[in-house]
C-alpha cells in the first residue's frame, strides 16, 4: 500500500483491499473514502467489503465513485462533508490516488482554501493540478 501524504488531514493511494484496514487503523486514520467504482477492473477488491472491514474496526467509510462522468457539484460536496466529519486523519484511495487528489482538491477550493496551497500541498504528494487549476480558482472565488 502506498500512501501519499498530503497534509495531516488527508492521504491519498491507490486501491486498497479489506486486509490494509487494520494498518490503516493502527496507523491513525479515521475514515476511509473510496473514490472508485466497482468492477472498474477485474479483481479489485469491491467497496462494500473494504467498507465492512473499516466499520468492524470503527472507522468511517464513504464512497464517493468518480467514474467517465467526472466531478459534479454534488460529489465535491460529498468530499468536503465526508473530510468534516471525520474528526481527523483521512485516507481515500481510487485506481492510482489521482481522483481522488483531485477531488480533495476540488473540495478545499470550494470550501474557500488558497488554489496555491493546494497545488502546493498536491504536488508535494506528487499529483499535478495544473490541469483543473482553473477550476480551483474559480470554486475557490465563488465563481463556479
Amino acid at each position: 500500500m502506498q500512501i501519499r501524504r498530503i497534509d495531516d488531514r488527508i492521504s491519498v493511494s491507490p486501491q486498497i483491499d479489506p486486509a490494509d484496514v487494520t494498518t490503516l487503523a493502527a496507523e491513525g486514520f479515521l475514515a476511509i473514502i473510496n473514490n472508485r467504482p466497482d468492477a472498474e477492473e477485474a479483481g479489485q477488491p469491491e467497496g462494500a467489503a473494504v467498507g465492512h472491514a473499516a466499520e468492524t474496526l470503527g472507522l468511517d467509510y464513504t464512497a464517493i465513485p468518480i467514474d467517465h462522468s467526472g466531478f459534479s457539484h454534488a460529489k465535491i460536496e460529498a468530499m468536503r462533508a465526508a473530510l468534516d466529519a471525520a474528526g481527523g486523519p483521512v485516507l481515500a484511495f481510487c485506481r492510482s490516488g489521482t481522483r481522488s487528489a483531485h477531488l480533495w482538491a476540488l473540495a478545499e477550493a470550494k470550501a474557500g482554501g488558497d488554489p496555491e496551497t493546494i497545488t502546493a500541498k498536491a504536488a508535494a504528494a506528487g499529483y499535478d493540478l495544473s490541469g483543473i487549476r482553473p477550476l480551483l480558482d474559480k470554486l475557490s472565488s465563488g465563481r463556479a
